[in-house]
């Protein structure tokens, strides 16, 4: 049944659950989880998260882009502080784990990568190519709009972007909300005057243009319509 959550809260166990779902169908799976919402603390989020895999009867660590990171999330989960590792450390950990051979994949770990970002594009494409195991990446962001254009942006969606699957996405938008949990498919919500109402369901992630058209149902987008479509994808590209 297709469903916003209510809070932060449900929105979590909403991705906990998807990624479970997720996490079978693939050994060496490539998962993304997303909560888009403005001026969120990530860190307690992903605490949480490891926490309920580890009630889940997983063995999860947490990778963080460098070790400012890893000093602060230790601090404050000392109980998982042994779990915790920055990205070039976990690096060298997967592959003495892998061996020569290359194997290791059913006892390799599920790592959360937090929030790896275009800076850390080469460590992490590192870190996941000597991983032997699945892979959540956490409100990553591996484009940017800026440098999003040319050769190299190309070769990277066609190779390491593209290996990524999204396990749990939710983003608000103006009047709108887009939403995706394994194994289902892409939802779009309409924000009316009584709340948001299922507007479209859609196989792959559909983009601003098509959000915009979905929206304005029969009638067409009109002027408004196109400049919001335009304010839909400039916010999709900071996204």
């Amino acid at each position: 049944m297709a469903m916003l959550p209510a809070d932060l809260r449900e929105a979590e166990s909403q991705a906990l659950a998807a990624l479970l779902e997720a996490l079978p169908s693939a050994a060496r799976g490539r998962w993304s989880v997303d909560w888009r919402f403005e001026g969120l603390r990530l860190l307690p989020v992903v605490l949480r998260l490891c926490r309920s895999l580890l009630d889940a009867g997983l063995s999860p660590r947490i990778v963080f882009p460098d070790a400012g990171a890893c000093a602060l999330a230790r601090r404050d989960a000392p109980d998982l502080a042994e779990r915790i590792a920055d990205f070039r450390s976990q690096q060298r950990r997967s592959t003495e784990a892998a061996g020569p051979d290359g194997g290791a994949e059913a006892t390799a770990p599920l790592l959360l990568a937090v929030a790896p970002a275009l800076p850390d594009y080469e460590d992490f494409e590192q870190l996941c190519a000597a991983h032997r195991g699945p892979v959540a990446m956490l409100n990553g962001r591996l484009e940017d709009a800026a440098v999003g254009i040319g050769s190299v942006a190309r070769e990277r969606r066609r190779g390491f972007v593209a290996e990524w699957q999204a396990a749990y996405f939710l983003q608000p938008l103006e009047g709108s909300a887009l939403r995706r949990a394994y194994p289902g498919g892409w939802e779009l919500y309409r924000q009316d005057a009584d709340g948001f109402r299922l507007a479209a369901r859609f196989d792959e992630r559909p983009d601003a243009e098509t959000q915009a058209q979905a929206l304005a149902g029969e009638g067409g987008l009109g002027v408004g319509g196109n400049l919001r479509a335009l304010d839909a994808f400039i916010e999709g590209l900071r996204s």
